[in-house]
């Protein structure tokens, strides 16, 4: 069989996920959107709604998590994670 340099494509889909959100967090994503509106260049003060900050604030919290990051070499590297 041939050697292709490209390994399978993962599957990068976007998943819809529907949650309920405590009124004061949502209050403060508001808030935290307008502020972002403000404050972002070539923004023009419109504030980014709540459900586009959601993304990137997830991937930042997951990129800045050490511990997670360890334990998900250890899973890419077939350990378990904890061990």
């Amino acid at each position: 069989m041939t050697k292709l340099k490209l390994e399978p494509i993962a599957d990068d889909t976007p998943v819809k996920l529907t949650l309920e959100l405590p009124a004061s967090l949502h209050r403060d994503l508001t808030l935290y959107g307008e502020l972002l509106g403000r404050t972002a260049p070539g923004a023009q003060g419109a504030a980014v709604p709540p459900q586009k900050l959601v993304v990137p604030m997830l991937e930042r919290f997951l990129a800045s998590d050490r511990g997670f990051a360890k334990a998900k070499r250890g899973v890419s590297a077939g350990r378990r994670p904890g061990d």
